[in-house]
């Protein structure tokens, strides 16, 4: 209630807050709106040119060795990956099992109505006959 009484003014404008005459603002500056709009990404350090490329080159050409954030980008990639991967898997094995079950379904109620239906009284008789 305290904490009530000392706000003089408050307002949700764009994740401003005036607070007893000073505004206050939330970590997301950024128009997000905008970005959106663009096709941008959310965060604008995450991807770009500034992130993705080596900070400097050597003149003969020399591979530069990786920074800290572009290594820990490549492991969460590769982990990405072979998540990916696994439950691409496991979503193929698991198409593959549904169609073998069907298939087995199939093949169980061919095989009901297979011995359901067989030849009776006179057709029988003249079946055997014929072999």
């Amino acid at each position: 209630m305290a904490l009530f009484k000392s706000i003089t003014h408050c307002t949700r404008t764009d994740l401003n807050i005036l607070v007893k005459g000073f505004k206050t603002s939330s970590v997301s500056c950024i128009d997000q709106k905008w970005r959106r709009e663009r096709r941008l990404t959310t965060n604008p350090n995450g991807f770009g040119p500034l992130t993705n490329l080596p900070d400097y080159s050597f003149k003969d050409g020399r591979p530069v060795p990786l920074g800290v954030n572009q290594n820990r980008k490549l492991v969460k990639n590769r982990e990405y990956a072979a998540k990916i991967v696994k439950l691409v898997g496991e979503v193929d094995y698991a198409v593959e099992r549904y169609n073998r079950l069907i298939e087995e379904k199939k093949k169980e109620r061919d095989e009901i109505l297979r011995n359901k239906l067989k030849p009776k009284g006179q057709l029988l008789l003249n079946k055997n006959n014929d072999s």
